[in-house]
């Protein structure tokens, strides 16, 4: 099995330290990854989180310029990353979306202007990143009318073809992935850089060790599968039993 390494929400207002570490460990591993920016970031949320600072955009732009020149791929994750509905979609991972719920032309609207200003930043790409891998039907149709071709998530161990896009599958998780360790295959780990601590850092250096790593742009060359609709109606139920798991887990703590 072959691994690559997505990172989400950069913005110029992030943990840069967190960021520089992590990078530092996926550069050792040759391992670049791919990074989900979000063009106009208004998370509360992030914004006031511990460790951030904000970059003007010249600096920001520069940053992910030198990122792509030592070879991350850039993914378009969301607009705002703000969850204007609590619909968790076709992949049920989270109660929350920017987009699933959301009207088709809304959802175009969405993707359009997110479009408009990666490229007023200098940047085009073709893949979408959705924040809480939250979207819907009319998410995809959407996608598909504002020029996106592939969308990180899903679950499976080789990116696929469903509805005209490519699907580059999520890990399910990461006890699951050493025990398929040996398999053949492509798989991404997600990361959200700004909540790690020293302990995740830790973790993930003994994990990446642990694993045969890959840079990101290399698994875009992969070859794909066909997904049918029954196969994605299991990605939906191991999306919504995995949430369910984590929200049981997480009332016990509360309870407790």
């Amino acid at each position: 099995m072959r691994v690559a390494v997505r990172l989400d929400d950069i913005a110029p207002v992030m943990n840069r330290e967190n960021l520089d570490r992590m990078l530092d460990i996926l550069s050792s591993h040759r391992a670049m990854p791919l990074l989900g920016v979000i063009p106009d970031i208004k998370d509360e949320k992030i914004l006031n989180m511990d460790g951030v600072s904000r970059l003007d955009d010249d600096a920001f732009t520069s940053i992910l310029n030198g990122l792509v020149a030592d070879g991350a791929v850039i993914a378009m994750h969301g607009l705002t990353h703000v969850y204007s509905t609590k619909d968790g979609g076709i992949f049920p991972l989270n109660r929350q979306s920017e987009f699933a719920g959301l009207d088709r032309e809304e959802q175009e609207s969405l993707l359009r202007e997110g479009r408009e200003r990666m490229e007023k930043m200098g940047f085009e790409t073709d893949i979408f990143m959705a924040p809480s891998h939250s979207y819907d039907e009319n998410t995809i149709i959407a996608l598909k009318n504002t020029g996106f071709k592939k969308v990180t998530d899903g679950f499976g161990y080789a990116p696929y073809r469903y509805r005209e896009l490519t699907w580059y599958p999520i890990s399910f998780s990461k006890k699951q992935l050493l025990r398929d360790k040996n398999k053949p295959g492509t798989v991404t780990l997600v990361y959200h850089v700004n909540t790690m601590k020293d302990s995740d850092f830790t973790a993930a250096a003994a994990l990446f060790d642990a694993l045969d790593m890959m840079p990101y742009k290399e698994l875009l060359y992969e070859p794909t599968v066909r997904r049918s609709d029954p196969g994605r109606m299991v990605e939906r139920i191991m999306a919504l039993g995995k949430r369910t798991i984590r929200e049981r887990l997480a009332s016990g703590r509360r309870d407790g």
